[in-house]
């Protein structure tokens, strides 16, 4: 997608802002049409300082706004300002993304394919070893197993560093909002996608999560995976 010059620096630097980032990310999470009010209890400030800080997430491109009655009802005087985050693609990378690990994925499967597998189940492979790996590291210690609604606590919790934004839709489904691979999807979804499911089934491993699977679920510029209790 297409880019205003200085559109990144300016993104970075409205971002650098606490109430403005805690903002944006609370409006990014909504998925519909967020007012000033809405912005302004997500983070504990006046409308008024609210509208200023939303504006100027406007100004860079992040946001964008429009006048638009709330629930759809119209009501006597003007209608509400609400806002959305903008379709640009930046290259801030809000949310991160981790092209090097998936890099990395590769590169490790080149060096190690085995003379009974292809390149394709190579990349799966390595791929399920590495998110094994990180599951280990951050599998709770204790004895036992973990249960799904806990195990699903868990992963949103290690998964958030790693740009997935998580969502906990119920008590048995952990939605991944994005994918930290993207744009590089739309090359080879069928590749990409299945490393990435592969990365979480070992994860889920590593972390003894047997209570829970990664399945595919694709929709619309998200992750195509899911996370469900069995």
């Amino acid at each position: 997608m297409s880019e205003r010059p200085g559109f990144s620096v300016a993104a970075v630097a409205a971002l650098d802002d606490d109430l403005r980032r805690g903002m944006y990310e609370f409006i990014r999470r909504a998925h519909r049409p967020v007012t000033r009010d809405e912005a302004a209890a997500a983070v504990g400030i006046s409308r008024k300082l609210a509208a200023f800080h939303l504006d100027k997430l406007v100004d860079t491109g992040l946001l964008r706004a429009r006048c638009e009655p709330v629930d759809g009802i119209r009501r006597v005087g003007r209608a509400p300002k609400v806002y959305e985050p903008a379709e640009t693609e930046i290259r801030v990378n809000i949310p991160p993304r981790h092209h090097d690990l998936l890099a990395d994925i590769l590169l490790d499967a080149v060096l190690t394919e085995g003379e009974q597998e292809n390149a394709h189940q190579a990349a799966l492979r390595t791929a399920r070893e590495r998110g094994a790996a990180l599951g280990a590291e951050q599998r709770p210690r204790g004895p036992g197993r973990l249960g799904a609604e806990r195990a699903l606590t868990r992963s949103a919790e290690v998964l958030v560093d790693l740009g997935f934004e998580p969502e906990r839709q119920t008590p048995t489904c952990v939605r991944l909002r994005n994918c930290p691979f993207h744009p590089l999807t739309g090359k080879s979804p069928e590749l990409v996608c299945g490393i990435n499911r592969a990365f979480l089934e070992g994860f889920l491993t590593g972390l003894r999560a047997h209570s829970v699977e990664a399945v595919l679920a694709p929709q619309p510029g998200e992750c195509c995976v899911s996370l469900r209790s069995t």
